[in-house]
């Protein structure tokens, strides 16, 4: 009876230290790398702004870029929400319908987004500070 004890303990135990083992590493998976992006290669998108979105872990900046008659809207992916602030960004920084020049790092698979490099307002004037 008291090994069969033993090896119930020692069951719990690693199954306890198991799951503490995937629980504690699932945040370090959640997060990607930039491999998805060409960051030898730099891309410059004149748009508005569909939505601007201030969120974690990351922020986006939904644009609409005019292509002849229609507009393709592209996606562009920024930092987190902690480390906009600490640029000078805000929830309200981007409006809806603004006119806004992005520069960005392409897509290696040549979708339409990108990672967020600087942007400027529509008379030039840079938002936030650059990197």
């Amino acid at each position: 009876m008291r090994r069969t004890a033993q090896a119930f303990a020692v069951k719990q135990f690693f199954l306890t230290v198991g799951l503490a083992a995937i629980l504690l590493g699932a945040p370090a998976l959640a997060h990607h790398s930039f491999a998805m992006f060409d960051l030898d290669k730099r891309g410059t998108l004149t748009g508005t702004v569909r939505e601007f979105q201030f969120t974690n872990p990351h922020c986006w900046i939904q644009l609409l870029v005019k292509t002849g008659e229609s507009a393709d809207e592209w996606s562009i992916e920024m930092g987190s929400p902690a480390h906009l602030i600490r640029a000078g960004w805000k929830p309200n920084t981007l409006k809806s319908g603004e006119k806004v020049t992005v520069v960005y790092h392409p897509l290696r698979d040549g979708t339409r987004g990108g990672s967020f490099i600087s942007a400027s307002t529509a008379d030039g004037k840079p938002i936030g500070v650059p990197p």
